[in-house]
């Protein structure tokens, strides 16, 4: 009976635990990285698990990265879960270092697509 009741508990956490804290998923989160109306091309956009709130500029905080297209577009697949984004990138128009950041919060629910144009500023 005791084996039982422990296979019965593994099972159960391996099936609750639910992969939030990984790419992947049937839920998407796309948009453009954009700093006032220009499209900002090769932008790095940083995403954190499980995150409602602005966990900071420091990049070793996020849990993994997407790089944008030329065109400034990003695409993440991804569970079920609330997410912060934050991206970086350069913008020539500004004065050195060139440097452009910014984020959001998203809350992703099962096989849902989320466009969000990351509005990022100096």
């Amino acid at each position: 009976m005791k084996h039982i009741i422990y296979s019965l508990f593994f099972i159960s956490l391996a099936f609750f635990s639910c992969k939030k804290n990984e790419l992947g998923g049937t839920g998407i989160i796309k948009g453009t990285v954009k700093h006032h109306a220009k499209i900002i091309g090769k932008a790095i956009v940083y995403i954190k698990f499980n995150a409602k709130e602005f966990p900071g500029t420091n990049v070793s905080l996020y849990d993994d990265k997407v790089v944008a297209d030329d065109l400034g577009n990003y695409k993440i697949s991804c569970y079920k879960g609330d997410y912060y984004l934050y991206a970086t990138g350069f913008d020539d128009d500004v004065p050195p270092p060139s440097i452009v950041s910014g984020g959001a919060p998203v809350k992703i629910r099962n096989k849902e697509t989320v466009e969000i144009e990351l509005a990022i500023t100096e």
